[in-house]
């Protein structure tokens, strides 16, 4: 799969997050089939539900960017054929989509999170307008940099509202933060998915990606002391140095457990 890590997409962020879509199509997935024949077999049998046979091809073509469920999203599919509760599977969804869709890794990262600490209030696609427009003075991104003024308020529209599919805000057209909570076996796989990458415990409790779930490393330190304390892990801390044991060798075997 190519990697989109750098890639500045408005089509992906206007079709939205496709939760419920997403599940229905990685539920059904055949692993004797490639990717495009899944693909079009969920089109075709309308698995995702969708309305028009152009926005199923829409659908089809988000998830043909967003994931490679033979390789690095294998787990996606993997709990969803198990039958994975949903607010367990959202948060890894997140995690998975934004490995490379990467214009929503950063506005919960950098914009949306930001807003979240400094008490932002009744949130509009508006207030996004500046975040998108400071786009061009980021480095390594691969955008044109060109949008339509009618472009940009339905990008930041779209990031608003993909925040609240996630749970992370609510609300309509002023959209507010939502009182949200990281499942516990949410936080366990991101856990064992980000060690996996980073073998420092002390990076990964400050790692930005905790910041998508509007969580600090505080949060992070007092989730894993609670677990801790119920034996559900192994976390111990002297100063700067931290050292963590899971449950399982490595994520794979962690969604084992959970199937």
């Amino acid at each position: 799969m190519e990697a989109r890590s750098n890639v500045v997409s408005s089509f992906t962020i206007v079709k939205g997050a496709l939760i419920p879509q997403t599940y229905a199509v990685f539920r059904g997935w055949d692993d004797t089939l490639s990717k495009a024949e899944n693909l079009k077999r969920a089109r075709l049998e309308n698995t995702m539900g969708a309305t028009s046979a152009n926005w199923a091809l829409n659908v089809g073509k988000v998830l043909n960017r967003r994931f490679d469920p033979a390789g690095r999203d294998r787990a996606l599919v993997d709990l969803a054929k198990a039958g994975c509760e949903a607010e367990v599977w959202k948060p890894l969804l997140l995690y998975h989509m934004t490995r490379d869709e990467f214009l929503v890794r950063d506005f919960l990262v950098n914009w949306l999170y930001p807003q979240f600490i400094g008490g932002a209030y009744r949130l509009r696609a508006e207030d996004v307008m500046p975040y998108l427009q400071g786009l061009t003075k980021k480095k390594g991104i691969d955008w044109s940099g060109h949008w339509s003024e009618s472009t940009s308020e339905r990008v930041a529209s779209g990031l608003l509202r993909i925040a609240a599919d996630f749970g992370l805000l609510q609300g309509l057209q002023a959209r507010d933060f939502a009182s949200y909570h990281l499942p516990e076996q949410s936080f366990l796989y991101l856990l064992h998915a980000m060690m996996e990458h980073e073998a420092n415990a002390r990076r990964v409790i400050d790692a930005e990606d905790w910041r998508m779930y509007l969580m600090e490393a505080a949060d992070v330190e007092r989730e894993l002391l609670r677990l801790h304390q119920f034996r559900k892990l192994h976390y111990e801390v002297a100063g700067s140095l931290a050292q963590i044991k899971l449950p399982a060798a490595s994520a794979a075997d962690y969604v084992k457990e959970l199937c």
